[in-house]
């Protein structure tokens, strides 16, 4: 935590800043090992303190023993003041993609002698290499995930609805390491396979209907995310043009990751081949995004992207093709970028078809 904040640190400096005012619980959390549901980090170039009320006075002394606790006992803004007042702060940069308007306006008129300075990814750019200890829990995330979607694909058989589903999903997970789900599962059968992201219905699954899975596990707050897609019993020849098309595109994306690469310029390389298919428009989304604290953090690898990836860096690879009507195929992989290529970590097999009856 100490070796993050000095980085925080060296971004305060290079943009003049007295402090940054962080409060966007992931960042709190990467910061200063703080886990609550409220509360303000207030890092200076001396000190780091997190702000926060009586519920968690001490949750902040057991998780984040590197910074001071600041008891708010009255509003929040007012014990903000102070300590603005006591460290003579005078220009600080606060997370505009984070704060209300609301919120902004509250400190500008208690705290008016303060320059206001919108920053942006400070934190989530730090963020976006893992470190061992980071890592350690992501695979343990991947993990669980993979052994729930082999589960699944054993357990399936004709009749069980999307909802059934997402419920046996969640409740492998949850028995098997997970403190939570990373998001709510996606389960799309038939032609509610191609929407992305479908809501379970009470739809069953029948033979040969495709079937897109979209779900992931969380470990001490670190995700995964893992998309498998299969029919059950049987699958039609258009099925098995369009998944195998899925698949050639994300091994070729999987086989160009590396340093240094453009994030859009990957999303290129899964996206020719499906265009070469013929199913160009009918890839929608971009090809991936980092995992980390939350689902969907930097990097993207999308054609808007504009990161740039490197080692350390861990990101989906999950090309799909949507048929409206008819269904969806995509196959998800999250990879670790390395020193010159990737790791794949998740596990899980990749097969157009379940077999039913069981053999």
């Amino acid at each position: 935590m100490k070796e993050r904040v000095e980085r925080v640190r060296t971004a305060l400096a290079s943009q003049g800043l007295d402090a940054l005012f962080i409060a966007k619980a992931e960042n709190r959390r990467y910061l200063s090992g703080f886990t609550g549901s409220a509360g303000v980090l207030i890092i200076t170039p001396e000190e780091a303190l997190l702000a926060t009320d009586f519920r968690y006075y001490e949750q902040v002394k057991m998780q984040a023993p590197d910074f001071t606790l600041v008891e708010v006992t009255g509003p929040v803004v007012k014990t903000l003041a102070e300590q603005v007042s006591r460290l003579g702060l005078r220009r600080v940069g606060f997370e505009s993609h984070v704060v209300t308007v609301d919120t902004y306006q509250e400190w500008q008129r208690e705290m008016p002698s303060v320059e206001w300075v919108p920053t942006k990814n400070i934190v989530e750019s730090l963020r976006m290499v893992k470190d061992a200890q980071e890592m350690e829990a992501i695979i343990e995330a991947v993990r669980i995930a993979d052994e729930a979607m082999v589960h699944l694909m054993e357990w399936l058989r004709p009749g069980k609805t999307e909802r059934e589903i997402a419920w046996e999903l969640e409740v492998h997970m949850r028995t098997h390491g997970a403190e939570k789900l990373s998001f709510a599962a996606i389960v799309g059968s038939g032609p509610n396979g191609a929407m992305s992201h479908a809501v379970p219905s009470d739809r069953p699954v029948g033979i040969g209907d495709p079937l897109v899975i979209d779900m992931g596990a969380m470990v001490r707050g670190y995700c995964s995310d893992l998309t498998r897609s299969f029919c059950l019993g049987e699958a039609s020849e258009e099925y098995l043009t369009i998944w195998h098309t899925v698949l050639e595109a994300q091994q070729a994306a999987e086989a160009a990751v590396r340093p240094g690469l453009a994030g859009a310029a990957l999303d290129g390389v899964a996206r020719q081949v499906i265009e070469q298919a013929g199913y160009g428009e009918k890839f929608g989304h971009g090809l991936g995004h980092g995992v980390g604290l939350e689902i969907h953090e930097g990097p993207s690898a999308g054609r808007l992207s504009e990161d740039t990836l490197a080692e350390g860096h861990v990101v989906t690879i999950e090309p799909g093709i949507y048929l409206p009507g008819w269904g969806g195929v995509r196959i998800e992989d999250m990879v670790l970028v390395t020193e010159d290529g990737c790791r794949i970590l998740t596990q899980s097999p990749k097969v157009p078809v379940i077999p039913w009856p069981r053999d």
